[in-house]
């Protein structure tokens, strides 16, 4: 198994630097990385290429992946930033950044995290699914303000659309064609909007995965379980840069958020500098509440109703999430189960038993059970 990390905060215009490659007869394939520097952000100094002839990367260093290709060219441009990702591949992947398209494309699932989170959050879990599905790879993106893509500052409306539309780009740089998308809570619905809005970079069929979300609007306002949108407010009270993870966590709790939580969150803070004793957050707070503002708003209901030919859409509710669900909202799901569309399209919804909010956390035995399925249907 392999990890291929693109970490966007170099300056540069995208994940390296301009590039001297060697003669294409000793190496015909190139692949330029970024070694991470104190401040886990890869550094426009330091730069490494790899080659092999079987276009397989080893070791153990996190590899920000820009081109691969045969080339005789001295310098090779960056492409454009888009997000930050992870790119976690199973042992018998050999997939390259290509131009050929007579090869066939490696089974690809995108991961998308919830607000407040990145893409790491759903780093053991993808690597369990590598090892099981050692012919597929997966895509784990930090969305707008989150994580490292923050630090591109993209332009609004933040939205769940804006979102989405983001993914795909990224997914059509790298040129792969997702067959599974699974989200959790903010990040479903992007997985919704990407299949709405876009025939390309999706292939059909194409599954989608809403963890613990709805496709409908959210009613605004907390109820005490560590509502979103009560603890965007109370960070957004908090200082920018503070002197220990510890008094965050504990102000947060203070606040009547779970321990769980407020360790959570605090993961999002980094040092603001190499020796600095001092930390801040990686995310864009003043975004992120815009982002939290449009999952809201956003009613993809219609979509859900009315799905394209190829497109399957699974929904999966927490046994104990408290403040997600509806009656009518269970209610019009099982109705769009009963008027499926044909030839592999529908909806289908499942209950993760023994989970709250957090399922890849509270159960991931059983929601790697429940997922399974998507992967050996689509099986390469």
């Amino acid at each position: 198994m392999s990890a291929v990390s693109c970490s966007t905060a170099s300056s540069s215009g995208g994940c390296g630097s301009r590039f001297q490659s060697k003669s294409s007869s000793t190496f015909p394939n190139f692949i330029r990385i970024g070694k991470p520097s104190q401040s886990d952000r890869f550094s426009i100094h330091h730069r490494l290429a790899l080659a092999h002839g079987n276009g397989k990367v080893t070791g153990s260093v996190r590899m920000a992946l820009v081109d691969e290709r045969q080339s005789t060219d001295k310098i090779v441009a960056d492409p454009p930033r888009i997000l930050a990702y992870d790119l976690v591949q199973g042992a018998l992947v050999n997939w390259r950044w290509k131009e050929d398209k007579s090869v066939p494309d490696t089974p690809t699932a995108v991961l998308l995290h919830g607000i407040l989170g990145s893409g790491k959050n759903w780093g053991t879990f993808a690597r369990r699914l590598a090892h099981e599905f050692p012919t597929w790879q997966f895509l784990l993106v930090d969305l707008r303000c989150h994580g490292d893509s923050a630090s591109l500052k993209k332009r609004g409306p933040h939205s769940v659309a804006s979102t989405a539309s983001d993914v795909l780009k990224l997914v059509g740089q790298l040129r792969l064609t997702p067959r599974v998308l699974v989200g959790h809570s903010f990040g479903g619905k992007v997985a919704l909007s990407m299949v709405e809005q876009a025939a390309k970079p999706l292939p059909r069929p194409v599954r989608a995965w809403v963890l613990d979300a709805t496709p409908g609007k959210v009613p605004a306002g907390g109820d005490g379980d560590d509502h979103p949108r009560e603890l965007i407010s109370v960070l957004r009270k908090l200082p920018k840069v503070v002197l220990s993870k510890r008094e965050v966590s504990n102000a947060l709790i203070e606040e009547g958020f779970s321990n769980d939580v407020a360790q959570w969150v605090v993961t999002n803070l980094r040092p603001t500098g190499p020796s600095s004793s001092s930390f801040s957050w990686v995310f864009d707070l003043d975004g992120i509440a815009e982002l939290y503002q449009s999952y809201e708003d956003t009613n993809l209901w219609n979509f859900v109703e009315n799905l394209p030919r190829g497109v399957h859409v699974n929904f999966l509710k927490a046994e104990r999430s408290l403040h997600r669900w509806a009656l009518e909202d269970l209610q019009r799901i099982h109705a769009a189960e009963e008027i499926a569309s044909e030839e592999g399209g529908g909806v289908e919804m499942h209950v993760l038993e023994d989970a709250g909010h957090w399922v890849h956390t509270d159960n991931p035995d059983g929601l790697f059970r429940i997922l399974s399925s998507s992967f050996q249907a689509l099986r390469a």
